[in-house]
């Protein structure tokens, strides 16, 4: 594999770091698709246990994320029109301000619908962070097992 096609897939992997973070970019499927595309070019041993390595790991990354955040979010009393509102708020918030505005429309969502339900800002301030930090344990989750895949291909990278 030449050098330009490792600075792509180098370039993909770090797009999907960015995506974990930033609401609607898939980054570990981001992420994998870059070790797939290596791995097929590649063909070596230790590509292929790279990439099944990386699949078990995304995997495993995937239940977490899909179990820890659904639990967390059910004890600090997340409704499900709260979350609806939540996105709603993103999706407007993207067009008006295109992609970064995701989040301040995601957050805003959130704040709107507990203001309406418990009625007071600084109840609906404690409800509105209790929910971030809910769904910011799943998104350092997901980061984690990225880095560790992204990690793991450098190392395998630099030493061949």
């Amino acid at each position: 594999m030449g050098v330009w096609q490792l600075l792509m897939v180098g370039g993909v992997m770090l797009l999907g770091l960015l995506g974990v973070v930033a609401p609607g970019v898939p980054g570990p499927w981001l992420v994998w698709a870059a070790m797939l595309w290596w791995s097929l070019h590649e063909q070596t041993g230790a590509a292929w246990v790279l990439l099944v390595g990386s699949t078990a790991v995304l995997l495993v990354n995937q239940v977490i994320v899909w179990l820890l955040p659904a639990r967390r979010l059910r004890e600090v009393g997340l409704s499900r029109r709260t979350a609806a509102y939540a996105g709603a708020g993103a999706l407007v918030g993207f067009f008006l301000v295109p992609v970064v505005g995701a989040v301040p429309g995601f957050i805003g969502g959130i704040y709107g619908t507990e203001r309406r339900r418990l009625g007071g800002h600084g109840q609906a301030k404690a409800a509105t962070r209790a929910v971030m930090r809910a769904g910011g344990t799943s998104m350092l989750v997901e980061l984690f097992g990225c880095l560790l895949v992204v990690g793991a291909w450098i190392c395998a990278v630099t030493t061949a």
